[in-house]
C-alpha cells in the first residue's frame, strides 16, 4: 500500500493533556551513564514528557548521525526510570517541523509513535524550538501535532490506511 498522505483519510485524535516535569520546564535534566569499559556514552540532556506513557525527549543536531542504538537502551534502562521510559530523538528540521528517531521501551527502534511523536512536539514546542501546528517526520511516515501549552490537549493528525483484515474462530 502507498504511504501518500492523499490516498488515504486523514484521522484527529485527542491525545490528552501531556504532563511536563518540573525539570522539563526549567531547561531539561542531564543524564550521565556509567563508564563500563566500551566507548563512553555522551551526556544527554533531556525533556521527561508523560502522555500516559513517560517519554525522555533528547534534542540532537543530526538524528540520522546520532548513535541511537547505544543511547537509546542506555536512557531507557537507566536508574533514573525505574518503569523504564521511551526515548526520542529529535532534530530540529524548520520552525514548524521535527525528524524523529524513537527508542521504544522494550521494543527498540520503531518505525512510528504516536504518543512519541506527542511528547517530541510538546518538548520542542515548549523549549520554542519550533511553533504549531508541528510536522513530525518518522521513519514510518509523517504526523501533524498541535499543542497551545500547558493545560491543554494534543491533538495528533495523520492518515488512517488498513493494515490487516482477518477471522479468527472463537469456536472451540
Amino acid at each position: 500500500p502507498s504511504r501518500h498522505p492523499s490516498r488515504h483519510p486523514m484521522i484527529s485524535v485527542d491525545m490528552g493533556k501531556p504532563i511536563l516535569s518540573e525539570k522539563c520546564m526549567n531547561g531539561g535534566e542531564s543524564l550521565r551513564f556509567a563508564h563500563t569499559g566500551r566507548s563512553r556514552l555522551p551526556k544527554v540532556v533531556f525533556f521527561e514528557v508523560n502522555m500516559g506513557n513517560p517519554h525522555a525527549v533528547i534534542f540532537v543536531n543530526d538524528v540520522n548521525k546520532y548513535p541511537v542504538d547505544r543511547v537509546g537502551p542506555a536512557v531507557e534502562n537507566h536508574p533514573r526510570f525505574p518503569a523504564r521510559t521511551n526515548v526520542e530523538f529529535v532534530e530540529i528540521n524548520s520552525p514548524k517541523s521535527l525528524i524523529v528517531r524513537v527508542w521504544e521501551r522494550g521494543a527498540g527502534l520503531t518505525l512510528a509513535c504516536g504518543s512519541g511523536a506527542c511528547a517530541s512536539a510538546v518538548a520542542a514546542l515548549f523549549t520554542g524550538h519550533v511553533r504549531g501546528p508541528v510536522q513530525v517526520n518518522l521513519p514510518g511516515g509523517k504526523l501533524v501535532i498541535t499543542w497551545q501549552g500547558p493545560g491543554s490537549f494534543v491533538t495528533m493528525t495523520g492518515p488512517a490506511e488498513e493494515v490487516f483484515c482477518g477471522e479468527v474462530n472463537l469456536a472451540r
